[in-house]
C-alpha cells in the first residue's frame, strides 16, 4: 500500500483521532445516576473515527486491477 500522506489526508487523520478519544472518553464516563457505563453516541463515534481513520490512510481508494487499468488504457486511445 502507497502511504502518501498529503495535508488534507493529515489532517483527516488526526480528526480521527480526536474523535477515536472522545469515544473513549464518553463511553468510560459513568452516568450521574450510576447506572453503568456507555452510550449510543460514543459507539456511533468509534464507528465514524475508525471509517474516517481507514479513508485517511487510503484504503478506500479506488486501485483498478490489471485488466480494468488495460481497458481504460485501450478506450482512451
Amino acid at each position: 500500500m502507497n502511504l502518501h500522506m498529503t495535508p488534507g489526508r493529515m489532517i483527516e487523520l488526526a480528526v480521527a483521532v480526536v474523535l477515536l478519544v472522545a469515544s473513549v472518553y464518553f463511553y468510560r464516563r459513568r452516568d450521574p445516576a450510576g447506572q453503568g457505563y456507555g452510550n449510543q453516541g460514543a459507539v456511533i463515534l468509534l464507528v465514524i473515527a475508525v471509517i474516517m481513520a481507514i479513508h485517511a490512510l487510503g484504503g478506500l481508494d479506488y486501485r483498478p486491477s490489471a485488466s480494468e487499468a488495460e481497458l481504460l488504457r485501450e478506450r482512451s486511445q
